[in-house]
């Protein structure tokens, strides 16, 4: 994105954060961490458990509060947006663990999602979801606790869809899954960008992330502490050890 400053144009990340500082009590999860996000990109945020990889979502969602540092969207700056604001302005997030409405049916978890559309595209937009998840419309009546997990984690993405984002923030879609369906799920992945959805991922299962992100940053214990393309970094041999199990 451009926009005009001091009588020229300038390039603007569709997400910058810089310096963001997060602490829970006494513990700083996350340590003057910056990175951007370009608009129709994928990237992806890597770790071992416990690195801030989920806290860096959730912060970003506006359900965790920052200590320092600023977090801009699309140029504006959302350090004390509300949560329901940030999916106004178009952050949605698919959240670690799947987390849908277990007793509310498959197209009332879709409804959910589009709670602050006020336009009239909504059932449009679940036209859509169903053209994409088609186990999702012969399951639209079913509880979606009942649903296997493969098709949670659609519901999840669907979900998340309904707002209609610019940005999706993707926490662990893999986690849990049976190795065909973890294909399946990223496959969606990529198809979702190419639709024009800009995504940042978290995930564990670094190889995958890796096949379908441009670039890539790497936390460990609240810190970046690699970044780059993630063709460069696939040839790192430090990075290819310690956090995509290649030797």
């Amino acid at each position: 994105m451009k926009r005009i400053s001091a009588g020229r144009w300038v390039e603007i990340a569709l997400l910058e954060v810089d310096g963001l500082n997060v602490s829970y009590g006494g513990i700083k999860a996350l340590r003057g961490i910056s990175f951007k996000v370009e608009e129709g990109e994928i990237v992806a945020l890597i770790g071992a458990n416990g690195a801030g990889k989920s806290t860096t979502l959730r912060t970003l969602s506006g359900l965790v509060r920052a200590h320092g540092g600023t977090v801009k969207f699309n140029g504006v700056v959302m350090n004390k947006v509300p949560p329901f604001r940030v999916v106004e302005m178009g952050i949605s997030q698919v959240p670690e663990g799947r987390r849908v409405f277990t007793r509310l049916t498959v197209m009332e978890n879709l409804e959910m999602g589009a709670y602050t559309r006020k336009d009239g595209g909504v059932k449009e937009t679940v036209r859509e979801i169903f053209k994409r998840f088609p186990r999702l419309e012969e399951r639209k009546n079913q509880l979606a606790g009942t649903l296997s997990g493969g098709e949670q984690q659609m519901l999840a993405i669907g979900r998340a869809l309904m707002s209609r984002p610019r940005l999706l923030l993707m926490d662990e879609p893999s986690m849990g899954l049976a190795p065909m369906l973890v294909n399946e799920i990223f496959s969606i992945i990529k198809e979702i960008n190419r639709s024009g959805t800009t995504i940042l991922l978290v995930e564990q299962n670094a190889k995958m992330a890796l096949s379908v992100s441009r670039r890539l940053y790497v936390l460990e214990t609240g810190e970046i502490v690699a970044s780059g393309e993630a063709s460069d970094l696939a040839g790192d041999e430090l990075i290819r050890k310690a956090y995509l199990g290649m030797h």
